[in-house]
C-alpha cells in the first residue's frame, strides 16, 4: 500500500485529534492549498476502507475518523511503521539538517539526494528554505566546491538546532514516551523522521541519562516540570553522543563564577561527576554550566511566588521597567499588577541567561501569536529593545513575553462563571493565555485552573466543570475537549456546545466531608499567612547605624544581634550568605537610597524584615550595575525550606520596593511606628486578596 508523504501526514493528524478537523486547518498545518488537501482527501477515504473505517465529514465542524479503536492502532501502525521514503517537505528538511548537523565533514548533495529519494534540485531548493530557518540559530548553510555542504556555527548553536529539530517533531508526551520505550523496541522502521531522529538520540546513552535525571531530582528543593525533566534528558543525549565525536562547548567565564555557587550547579557538577563514570568519559566542566542553565529555567513552581531567590530582585527592576515601558505604549497602567512582574520576573530568569549565553529556543505558536497580536506584538517588541538595550531579544521570545502580557490584559477584563482545568505540557505561558481566553470569551467559566500534564494523574477531576487540552492525553479515560493554546473559532464552539449539555445535566452535590476539607485547607492557608505577617510585625524594626563602617562590619553587627534575639542561631553562616550574595551582583535599587541584603538558611530562627538607617552613606552597587549612595539596608531573612506563605508574603514586600514610589518615599523614612502601620495596611491588603 502506497501512501503519499502528505496523505500520512494528514491520517496521523486526523488519527490522533480527537475532536473534528477543517480543511482549512490542515491546508495551514501542511502550508498547502484547501483544493490539495480536498484532492488528497479522496485517496484517503480509499485508503481508510481497507482498514474497516470511514472519514466522516461534519457541515461547520470538520472532519474526524470514525470506527473501531483496533482498526485505527493497526493504521497508525502501519503508517508510521512502514519505511517511508515519500516525507513530506518538512520532514526532508529536518533529515537534511540532522545529516549535515551529525557530520563533521562535507556532504554531497548527491548523497542527500540519493538517501531521500529525490533529485539534486529538490535538496537544493530545501537548502535554501534552511537558510533562513537556521538565521535564527546564527548558523550558515556553507558549500564547498568539489567537498560537499556543511554547517558552519558554534556548538551551542548547532546543538539548539538539535534540540528544537526534537522538540519540533517529536510532541512532549510522544518523546516521554519514546524515552522510556524506544530502547525496548526492536522496530524496522528505518526511515520516518521521528526514528531518524531518536537514532541521532542514542538509546542507550538516554536510559542511564534518564536515571541520573531522575535521581538528580531529588537533590532539588522543587520538582521538574515535565518539559524541564525532557529538555535535560535530550540536552544532555545530545551532549554526550557530541562530545563522543570531538565537538566542544565552551561557557562564558564569568557567567560560570556567577552561577557556581547556586545549588542548581552543585546538582549539575554531581550529575557530571555520575555520567563520566557511567560512560567512562571525559566531560568538560563549561558542560556544568549548560545543565545548570536549564535546572535554573525549570524553577517554574518555586520561583514563581519566589522573588527572594538570588538574582530575581535584579530580573524583576527589568521586569518592571518592562511593564512601565508597555504600559506607556499601551495607555494602560499595568504597573500595579502582581501577578503579571512575578510571572514576567520567573520567565525572564532563565531567558536572559539563555540569550547572553547564545542559547536560543524556538516558539511553536510564533506565527499565531503575530497573527492575532501584531500591534500588541510589536509593543511588546519596542519595550524590551528599550528595557533590555544590550540584549537582541529574537520574535520567539517576544512572543512569549505578549502570552504574559496578553493573559493579563485578558484577565481584567475577563467575567467567570463555571470552574474549569486546562491541561498542558509546560504551563507558564500558553495555558495562562488559554484559560484568561476562555474566562474572556465564554462567560459562563467562573475561574480556570492550570495543571501540567504530569499533575493530572494525581488530580481529582471530579470537581471540574469543563476540562481542556492543549495536547492529547493518552491515559486520561475521562471527557475532554483538545483545544490549541490560541483558541480557533471552531474550538470555542465545542466548548460552548459541551457547556450548553453541561446545564442540562445537575451537576454532582459534593460530598459535606469534601467541602470540610476544602474549608479547612482554606483555613489553614489563611493561619499560615497569619502567622507569617505577624512574626514579620512583630520582629520589625528601624535601627539608626552611627559609626563609620565597611559593609562587611556593619552585616556582622546587625548578625551579632539577630541572634541574641533569637531571630538566627549562627551569626557567622548568615553572614558569610549575605556577603557572597552581595559578589553575585548590585543589591542597591537604583533611583533611591535603599539597598536590599536577603538571604534564606537553615539557621533562620524567625522570618525577619528590618530597616537599618546608616548616619555614614556608602557607595554601593545598584542593580543596574552602577555605583549608588546607600543610606538604607533593607533586611530580609527568611529560612531555607519556609512555607509557600512565608516566601509569597517576602516577595510581595520585594515587589512593592521596586514597583511603588509609595514604598520607597516609606522606608526612607525612621519613623519606626509609622513603618510598621505602613506595613500592616499593605500586608492586610494582600492577605485579603488571597482570602
Amino acid at each position: 500500500m502506497y501512501i503519499s508523504g502528505r496523505e500520512r501526514k494528514i491520517l496521523l493528524h486526523l488519527l490522533t485529534t480527537i475532536e473534528e478537523v477543517t480543511v482549512k486547518d490542515l491546508a495551514e498545518i501542511l502550508e498547502v492549498s484547501e483544493r490539495t488537501i480536498h484532492r488528497d482527501l479522496k485517496k484517503i477515504e480509499h485508503t481508510l476502507a481497507n482498514y474497516h473505517l470511514k472519514l466522516i465529514k461534519k457541515m461547520g465542524l470538520g472532519l474526524r475518523i470514525e470506527g473501531k479503536s483496533k482498526d485505527k492502532e493497526q493504521l497508525q501502525s502501519i503508517i508510521t511503521g512502514e519505511a517511508t521514503t515519500d516525507f513530506t517537505p518538512e520532514e526532508r528538511r529536518a533529515i537534511i539538517l540532522t545529516m549535515l548537523l551529525e557530520k563533521r565533514e562535507p556532504i554531497k548533495l548527491f548523497t542527500l539526494a540519493h538517501e531521500l529519494g529525490v533529485t539534486s534540485a529538490t535538496v537544493s531548493s530545501d537548502l535554501k528554505h534552511l537558510e533562513d530557518e537556521l538565521q535564527s540559530f546564527d548558523l550558515i548553510v556553507v558549500r564547498k566546491k568539489g567537498l560537499g555542504i556543511t554547517i558552519a556555527g558554534n556548538e551551542a548553536k548547532k546543538r539548539s538546532a538539535l534540540s528544537y529539530l526534537v522538540s519540533l517533531n517529536i510532541p512532549p508526551i510522544g518523546l516521554a514516551n519514546q524515552l522510556r520505550n524506544h530502547i525496548q523496541q526492536n522496530s524496522k522502521r528505518r526511515n520516518h523522521i521521528t526514528d531518524r531522529l531518536m537514532d541521532f538520540v542514542n538509546p542507550k546513552h538516554l536510559v542511564i541519562i534518564e536515571k541520573r535525571v531522575e535521581q538528580a531530582s531529588k537533590d532539588l528543593p522543587y520538582e521538574l516540570a515535565d518539559s524541564g525533566y525532557i529538555g535535560l534528558v535530550v540536552h544532555l543525549t545530545l551532549a554526550i553522543q557530541r562530545i563522543q565525536n570531538g565537538d566542544v562547548i565552551h561557557f562564558d567565564d564569568d557567567y560560570l563564577r556567577e552561577i557556581e555557587g547556586t545549588e542548581e550547579y552543585r546538582i549539575a557538577k554531581k550529575i557530571i561527576q555520575k555520567l563520566e563514570s557511567d560512560l567512562s568519559l571525559n566531560i568538560p566542566n563549561d558542560e556544568i554550566g549548560y545543565i545548570t542553565m536549564h535546572l535554573l529555567g525549570a524553577k517554574l513552581r518555586t520561583d514563581r511566588n519566589n522573588l527572594m531567590e538570588d538574582t530575581s530582585l535584579d530580573i524583576a527592576l527589568k521586569a518592571n521597567e518592562l511593564i512601565q515601558s508597555v504600559s506607556k505604549l499601551l495607555n494602560k497602567d499595568l504597573t500595579d499588577n502582581n501577578k503579571l512582574l512575578h510571572d514576567l520576573t520567573v520567565h525572564l530568569k532563565p531567558a536572559v541567561f539563555r540569550l547572553r549565553q547564545g542559547m536560543t529556543i524556538k516558539n511553536p505558536m510564533l506565527k499565531e501569536i503575530k497573527r492575532d497580536y501584531l500591534d500588541f506584538f510589536q509593543m511588546v517588541q519596542k519595550g524590551v529593545e528599550e528595557t533590555f538595550p544590550d540584549i537582541n531579544f529574537p520574535e520567539d521570545e517576544i512572543g512569549y513575553l505578549v502570552l504574559h502580557f496578553a493573559a493579563t490584559l485578558l484577565q481584567i477584563e475577563g467575567k467567570s462563571n463555571l470552574k474549569a482545568l486546562v491541561i498542558c505540557s509546560s504551563g507558564i505561558g500558553t495555558s495562562k493565555i488559554l484559560a484568561t481566553k476562555l474566562m474572556q470569551i465564554i462567560p459562563e467559566i467562573r475561574t480556570v485552573e492550570n495543571k501540567s500534564l504530569f499533575d493530572l494523574e494525581d488530580d481529582v477531576t471530579e470537581e471540574y466543570d469543563l476540562i481542556i487540552s492543549t495536547i492529547p492525553l493518552e491515559r486520561f479515560e475521562g471527557n475532554y475537549i483538545l483545544a490549541s493554546p490560541m483558541l480557533t473559532e471552531m474550538e470555542i464552539q465545542r466548548i460552548k456546545k459541551e457547556i450548553r449539555k453541561k446545564t442540562l445535566i445537575p451537576k454532582k452535590k459534593r460530598h459535606n466531608e469534601e467541602v470540610h476539607i476544602q474549608s479547612l485547607k482554606k483555613l489553614e492557608s489563611i493561619q499560615s499567612y497569619s502567622k507569617a505577617i505577624m512574626d514579620l510585625l512583630g520582629h520589625f524594626s528601624v535601627k539608626p547605624v552611627s559609626e563609620r563602617k565597611s559593609i562587611e562590619s556593619i552585616l556582622s553587627s546587625i548578625c551579632m544581634e539577630l541572634e541574641e534575639c533569637k531571630i538566627i542561631d549562627n551569626k557567622e553562616a548568615i553572614l558569610v550568605k549575605l556577603l557572597n550574595r552581595e559578589k553575585l551582583g548590585g543589591l542597591g535599587i537604583p533611583n533611591t537610597y535603599l539597598s536590599l541584603y536577603h538571604a534564606r538558611s537553615e539557621h533562620v530562627v524567625i522570618p525577619n524584615f528590618s530597616i537599618y538607617s546608616l548616619k555614614n552613606p556608602l557607595i554601593v552597587q545598584g542593580m543596574d550595575g552602577d555605583p549608588m549612595e546607600m543610606h538604607r539596608i533593607l533586611l530580609m531573612l527568611a529560612p531555607e525550606a519556609p512555607d509557600n506563605e512565608v516566601l509569597e508574603v517576602f516577595s510581595y514586600l520585594s515587589s512593592l520596593m521596586i514597583q511603588e514610589q509609595e514604598t520607597v518615599k516609606m522606608f526612607e523614612h525612621e519613623n519606626e511606628p509609622l513603618l510598621k502601620q505602613f506595613l500592616a495596611k499593605k500586608l492586610y491588603e494582600f492577605i485579603k486578596e488571597k482570602i
